[in-house]
Protein backbone atom coordinates (compact mmCIF):
# COMPACT_ATOMS: atom_id res chain seq x y z
CA UNK A 1 0.00 0.00 0.00
CA UNK A 2 1.02 3.77 -0.56
CA UNK A 3 2.05 6.01 1.16
CA UNK A 4 -0.28 9.11 1.54
CA UNK A 5 2.23 11.09 -0.25
CA UNK A 6 2.04 8.82 -3.13
CA UNK A 7 -1.77 8.27 -3.84
CA UNK A 8 -4.31 10.67 -5.03
CA UNK A 9 -7.78 10.28 -6.30
CA UNK A 10 -8.59 10.79 -9.99
CA UNK A 11 -12.38 11.68 -10.65
CA UNK A 12 -13.82 11.88 -14.03
CA UNK A 13 -17.08 13.38 -14.29
CA UNK A 14 -19.49 13.75 -17.41
CA UNK A 15 -18.22 17.22 -18.84
CA UNK A 16 -16.63 16.88 -22.06
CA UNK A 17 -12.89 16.33 -21.95
CA UNK A 18 -12.41 12.93 -20.71
CA UNK A 19 -9.05 12.86 -22.45
CA UNK A 20 -7.90 14.69 -19.32
CA UNK A 21 -8.90 12.20 -16.55
CA UNK A 22 -7.13 9.83 -18.83
CA UNK A 23 -3.98 11.53 -19.59
CA UNK A 24 -3.78 12.42 -15.91
CA UNK A 25 -4.02 8.55 -14.98
CA UNK A 26 -1.23 7.68 -17.34
CA UNK A 27 1.06 10.48 -15.70
CA UNK A 28 0.21 9.08 -12.04
CA UNK A 29 1.45 5.68 -13.34
CA UNK A 30 4.60 6.90 -14.81
CA UNK A 31 5.03 8.95 -11.68
CA UNK A 32 4.64 5.84 -9.52
CA UNK A 33 1.71 7.37 -7.68
CA UNK A 34 -1.13 5.29 -6.59
CA UNK A 35 -4.42 6.25 -8.62
CA UNK A 36 -8.26 5.88 -6.76
CA UNK A 37 -10.51 6.14 -9.52
CA UNK A 38 -14.45 7.40 -9.79
CA UNK A 39 -16.28 7.59 -12.90
CA UNK A 40 -19.56 9.11 -13.11
CA UNK A 41 -22.68 7.79 -15.18
CA UNK A 42 -22.53 11.01 -17.57
CA UNK A 43 -18.63 10.40 -17.64
CA UNK A 44 -18.97 6.61 -18.55
CA UNK A 45 -21.27 8.19 -21.84
CA UNK A 46 -18.33 10.87 -22.60
CA UNK A 47 -15.88 8.69 -22.95
CA UNK A 48 -17.55 6.70 -25.31
CA UNK A 49 -18.81 9.38 -27.16
CA UNK A 50 -15.29 11.08 -27.34
CA UNK A 51 -12.57 8.29 -27.31
CA UNK A 52 -12.35 4.42 -28.56
CA UNK A 53 -11.48 3.34 -24.91
CA UNK A 54 -14.05 1.01 -23.13
CA UNK A 55 -14.95 1.64 -19.46
CA UNK A 56 -12.50 -1.65 -18.96
CA UNK A 57 -9.91 -0.25 -20.89
CA UNK A 58 -10.37 3.44 -17.95
CA UNK A 59 -10.33 1.53 -15.30
CA UNK A 60 -7.37 -0.31 -16.06
CA UNK A 61 -4.83 2.37 -16.59
CA UNK A 62 -6.05 3.26 -12.50
CA UNK A 63 -4.58 1.48 -9.44
CA UNK A 64 -7.78 1.36 -7.67
CA UNK A 65 -11.41 1.89 -9.13
CA UNK A 66 -14.77 2.68 -6.92
CA UNK A 67 -17.56 2.31 -8.12
CA UNK A 68 -19.47 6.48 -7.92
CA UNK A 69 -22.36 4.85 -5.98
CA UNK A 70 -19.84 3.37 -3.47
CA UNK A 71 -20.41 5.80 -0.58
CA UNK A 72 -18.65 2.79 1.78
CA UNK A 73 -15.06 3.03 -0.15
CA UNK A 74 -11.86 3.69 1.57
CA UNK A 75 -11.90 7.46 -0.36
CA UNK A 76 -14.94 8.33 1.54
CA UNK A 77 -12.99 9.17 4.77
CA UNK A 78 -10.64 11.42 5.85
CA UNK A 79 -8.70 8.53 7.66
CA UNK A 80 -7.45 7.07 4.19
CA UNK A 81 -4.87 9.97 3.79
CA UNK A 82 -4.09 11.25 0.70
CA UNK A 83 -2.55 14.07 -1.62
CA UNK A 84 -5.71 15.16 -2.39
CA UNK A 85 -8.18 14.97 -5.55
CA UNK A 86 -8.38 16.01 -8.98
CA UNK A 87 -11.57 15.95 -10.82
CA UNK A 88 -10.59 15.97 -14.36
CA UNK A 89 -12.38 17.30 -16.40
CA UNK A 90 -15.22 18.50 -13.56
CA UNK A 91 -18.79 19.39 -14.61
CA UNK A 92 -21.07 22.54 -13.30
CA UNK A 93 -23.06 19.99 -11.76
CA UNK A 94 -20.30 18.30 -9.62
CA UNK A 95 -19.14 21.73 -9.07
CA UNK A 96 -22.09 22.48 -7.35
CA UNK A 97 -22.79 19.02 -5.39
CA UNK A 98 -19.14 19.79 -4.23
CA UNK A 99 -19.71 23.36 -3.19
CA UNK A 100 -23.47 22.92 -1.37
CA UNK A 101 -22.03 20.12 0.06
CA UNK A 102 -24.40 17.06 -1.48
CA UNK A 103 -22.69 14.28 -1.20
CA UNK A 104 -24.86 11.81 -3.14
CA UNK A 105 -22.09 9.84 -4.90
CA UNK A 106 -18.71 9.35 -4.19
CA UNK A 107 -17.07 11.88 -6.07
CA UNK A 108 -19.04 14.63 -4.44
CA UNK A 109 -18.13 12.91 -1.15
CA UNK A 110 -14.69 12.56 -1.35
CA UNK A 111 -14.19 15.92 -2.88
CA UNK A 112 -16.25 17.03 0.90
CA UNK A 113 -13.46 14.55 2.71
CA UNK A 114 -10.72 16.16 0.78
CA UNK A 115 -12.21 19.61 1.75
CA UNK A 116 -12.72 18.85 5.47
CA UNK A 117 -9.26 17.09 6.05
CA UNK A 118 -7.53 20.42 4.38
CA UNK A 119 -5.95 18.48 1.51
CA UNK A 120 -5.77 19.81 -1.82
CA UNK A 121 -8.68 19.41 -4.56
CA UNK A 122 -8.22 20.38 -7.85
CA UNK A 123 -10.97 20.84 -10.56
CA UNK A 124 -10.61 21.18 -13.94
CA UNK A 125 -13.93 22.73 -14.63
CA UNK A 126 -15.16 22.08 -18.17
CA UNK A 127 -18.00 24.97 -19.52
CA UNK A 128 -18.15 28.08 -21.64
CA UNK A 129 -19.47 30.48 -21.80
CA UNK A 130 -20.18 31.15 -17.29
CA UNK A 131 -23.40 32.53 -16.39
CA UNK A 132 -23.58 34.11 -13.20
CA UNK A 133 -24.01 31.19 -11.19
CA UNK A 134 -20.98 29.28 -12.14
CA UNK A 135 -19.07 32.07 -11.46
CA UNK A 136 -20.26 32.30 -7.79
CA UNK A 137 -19.79 28.75 -7.93
CA UNK A 138 -16.56 28.61 -8.45
CA UNK A 139 -15.74 31.28 -6.29
CA UNK A 140 -17.53 29.70 -3.46
CA UNK A 141 -15.54 26.60 -4.04
CA UNK A 142 -12.59 28.98 -4.02
CA UNK A 143 -13.09 30.18 -0.88
CA UNK A 144 -13.69 26.52 0.58
CA UNK A 145 -10.52 25.52 -0.44
CA UNK A 146 -10.75 23.91 -3.83
CA UNK A 147 -8.65 25.24 -6.77
CA UNK A 148 -10.31 26.10 -9.90
CA UNK A 149 -8.29 25.24 -12.70
CA UNK A 150 -9.86 24.94 -16.10
CA UNK A 151 -7.96 23.19 -19.11
CA UNK A 152 -6.42 26.26 -20.41
CA UNK A 153 -3.96 25.84 -23.61
CA UNK A 154 -0.41 27.19 -23.26
CA UNK A 155 0.03 28.60 -26.42
CA UNK A 156 4.15 29.68 -25.78
CA UNK A 157 4.43 26.14 -25.69
CA UNK A 158 3.71 25.88 -29.64
CA UNK A 159 1.66 22.72 -29.06
CA UNK A 160 1.55 20.50 -32.29
CA UNK A 161 -2.01 18.69 -31.28
CA UNK A 162 -4.28 18.52 -29.56
CA UNK A 163 -2.53 15.55 -27.24
CA UNK A 164 0.19 18.03 -26.29
CA UNK A 165 -2.13 20.58 -25.33
CA UNK A 166 -3.84 18.09 -23.00
CA UNK A 167 -0.75 16.80 -21.98
CA UNK A 168 0.08 20.86 -20.88
CA UNK A 169 -3.11 21.26 -19.06
CA UNK A 170 -2.87 17.98 -17.03
CA UNK A 171 0.88 18.51 -16.33
CA UNK A 172 -0.31 21.84 -14.79
CA UNK A 173 -3.05 20.65 -12.66
CA UNK A 174 -0.59 17.76 -10.99
CA UNK A 175 2.00 20.39 -10.30
CA UNK A 176 -0.71 21.59 -8.20
CA UNK A 177 -0.02 18.75 -6.36
CA UNK A 178 3.40 19.11 -5.95
CA UNK A 179 3.96 16.58 -8.95
CA UNK A 180 6.80 16.99 -11.59
CA UNK A 181 5.00 15.35 -14.68
CA UNK A 182 6.96 16.60 -17.95
CA UNK A 183 6.00 19.72 -19.32
CA UNK A 184 7.17 22.82 -20.77
CA UNK A 185 7.91 25.66 -18.22
CA UNK A 186 7.37 28.91 -19.04
CA UNK A 187 10.92 31.02 -19.16
CA UNK A 188 10.95 34.34 -20.09
CA UNK A 189 10.51 36.58 -22.85
CA UNK A 190 13.63 36.52 -25.20
CA UNK A 191 15.08 39.97 -25.84
CA UNK A 192 16.45 40.61 -29.14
Amino acid sequence: MAEANQRLIVAISGASGAVYGITALRRLRELKIESHLVVSRAAALSLNAETDLTIGDLNALADQVHKVGDIGATIASGSFRTLGMLVAPCSIKTMSEITTGVTSNLISRAADVVLKERRRLVLMVRESPLHLGHLRTMTAVTEMGAIVAPPVPAFYTRPQSLQEMVDQSVARALDLFGLDAPMTRWNGLKGE
